[in-house]
């Protein structure tokens, strides 16, 4: 089976440029779309072809279904990759693509469809033996049933929106009052991101570890996982250093959550590549959190260990191509981390946009800069401010900790503030370096007088 011959990208920024490039190497011609303030973007200088789809606001232009399907249909693109965000996980534009004749490189809409509705995929793990963490019946309907289900499960509790993720819509109850107070907030919040105001409890786990499994099905019923990535130093829910495998990974401990993942996804006839996060406790209890039905930021970690270039098995198996390897074929080497650089103040989280008067980008051996960034670019306040994924691989953690100090000292961006900074400090804390560290690590840190993050307001 031949693959496609053009490729339009739903999508911009760095992962825009990474999809563009596998692509090339798959001698596939590719599209890129665009807003009119991405104009000059880099992704459009890279593609064959561009397309501008909209104005800046993301409603008319990345996330427009009809102008995404009308690009591909003009260029004659016979496949669309969304890449992560906008349309990446909807599963109604994964629809239209099929109901329009073009191929969506992703999972079927049915999958996207359970992957998305975080409680009801919480029941199907749950009957197929997977551990969940204790939590509500599906969706809490109500203040007065959110409360029942808190006493039932015992207070702290974390309230989740059942269609979303990446922390929106998540807030910790330490009792009732809180919990009276924070689940109008967190429905609303839920509401306003997702279009889905449902919300349902799980039980507040402290000092966790934050653990994702990449997986890979085809349409032939084969499904292998590539390891793991601890994605454990979060700010708000958001995720902003990844690394594989996880520094406290046992084989006995790999080969269980590997297990889970890919029994989680057969419960879902799951098709192309996809992520199952865990959360994993003290005492190294695993318990299913979610499925995230799409490429993610930090894969880079996972092609470093795996040697597997993900993107390109995307396309491949959207093209109806089988996995070659089998899962004893997968072999993991050496260490990975990725570092999230973005256009933020380093202090206080917020975004810096503007123009980058000066770029120098770090090199050398075990490195890699997914980028769509260059001198004298712009970056809008529009999207989101991730402007580069550092990422390097050494032959173990510590040569990986030196490789990331080294990179990050040869990584200049004058003109914008960015997360530089903030990382360097992460690279010399002892316990970081140590690998004793969990999704609290940020809050920590705070209380110490090198304080990473100020206290909000």
């Amino acid at each position: 089976m031949k693959l496609f011959k053009k490729i339009l990208i739903a999508n911009r920024g760095e992962i825009a440029v990474r999809i563009i490039r596998a692509c090339k190497e798959l001698d596939i011609k590719t599209v890129a779309v665009y807003s009119d303030v991405d104009k000059d973007s880099f992704h459009t200088r890279l593609a064959d072809e561009s397309v501008c789809v909209g104005p800046a606001n993301t409603a008319q232009s990345y996330n427009n279904i009809p102008s995404i399907l009308t690009a591909a249909e003009i260029t004659d693109s016979e496949a669309i990759h969304p890449g992560y965000g906008f349309l990446s996980e909807n599963p109604h534009f994964a629809e239209a693509c099929i109901t329009s004749g073009i191929t969506f490189i992703g999972p079927s809409p049915e999958s996207i469809r359970l992957g998305g509705d975080k409680a009801k995929a919480r029941q199907i793990m749950k009957r197929r033996g997977i551990p969940v963490v204790p939590g509500s019946d599906g969706s809490v309907v109500s203040e007065e049933s959110a409360l029942k289900s808190a006493r039932k499960i015992g207070f702290p509790v974390i309230l989740k929106a059942s269609a979303g993720g990446g922390g929106r819509g998540m807030r910790v109850a330490k009792d009732e009052t809180e919990l009276e107070k924070l689940y109008f907030m967190s429905q609303r919040e839920a509401l306003a991101a997702f279009g889905n105001g449902e919300i349902y409890i799980e039980k507040f786990i402290p000092e966790m570890r934050h653990i994702e499994v990449q997986i890979m099905g085809d349409s032939k019923g084969n499904i292998i996982h590539l390891g793991e990535r601890d994605c454990s130093i979060q700010r708000r829910h958001q995720k902003l250093i990844e690394e594989s495998p996880s520094p406290v990974a046992t084989e006995k401990f790999r080969k269980k959550i590997g297990e889970y993942a890919v029994k989680a996804a057969r419960a879902l006839k799951y098709k192309n590549a996809g992520t199952v996060e865990f959360i994993v406790d003290l005492e190294d209890n695993i318990y299913f959190m979610e499925i995230n039905t799409r490429l993610q930021v930090e894969h880079p970690v996972t092609e470093y260990v795996s040697g597997i270039d993900i993107v390109k098995e995307q396309i491949k198996i959207a093209a109806g191509l089988p996995i070659e390897l089998k899962q004893t074929q997968v072999k993991l080497s050496g260490h990975s981390i990725e570092c999230r650089i973005n256009a933020e103040d380093p202090e206080r989280f917020i975004p810096s946009p503007g123009k980058i008067t000066f770029l120098a980008l770090p090199g050398g051996p075990g490195v890699r800069v997914d980028t769509a960034a260059y001198n004298g670019c712009v970056i809008p306040s529009h999207y989101d401010s991730l402007i580069a994924k550092l990422v390097v691989h050494g032959r173990d953690r510590a040569e990986a900790i030196a490789r990331m100090r080294r990179s990050l000292d040869e990584f200049i961006v004058e003109g914008i503030k960015t997360t530089i900074p903030f990382h360097k400090k992460v690279f010399n804390d002892p316990d970081f370096i140590k690998g004793d560290f969990n999704t609290g690590f940020l809050e920590k840190m705070n209380g110490s007088k090198q304080s990473l993050v100020k206290p909000e307001k």
